[in-house]
């Protein structure tokens, strides 16, 4: 086993290195703005297509529907959704 020593000026230089590196990475993560039902069930915390396919139908969130088969839905309006849903605390 190899033991590395740095003095402490070097070490929270490292530091400070790795930590604008993982910053700089975090910030070029692009969320898309259409997702699909099980990204939108996973987002409202629901189990149930039918759940999802009634706040559809009622126009709760907004939905794309490209081809026939396939239905996509807006990130912004599940989140719009769950805030407008949130309760204050007392």
């Amino acid at each position: 086993m190899e033991v590395i020593c740095l003095e402490d000026k070097a070490f929270h230089a490292l530091l400070d290195e790795v930590m604008a590196r993982v910053r700089e990475q975090s910030s070029s993560v692009v969320l898309d703005k259409w997702i699909s039902g099980s990204e939108a069930m996973q987002m409202l915390r629901i189990t149930s297509k039918t759940t999802l396919s009634y706040l559809r139908n009622e126009g709760k969130i907004r939905y794309s529907q490209p081809q026939k088969k396939i239905i996509l839905y807006d990130r912004a309006s599940i989140e719009a959704y769950l805030e407008k849903n949130a309760k204050d605390t007392f």
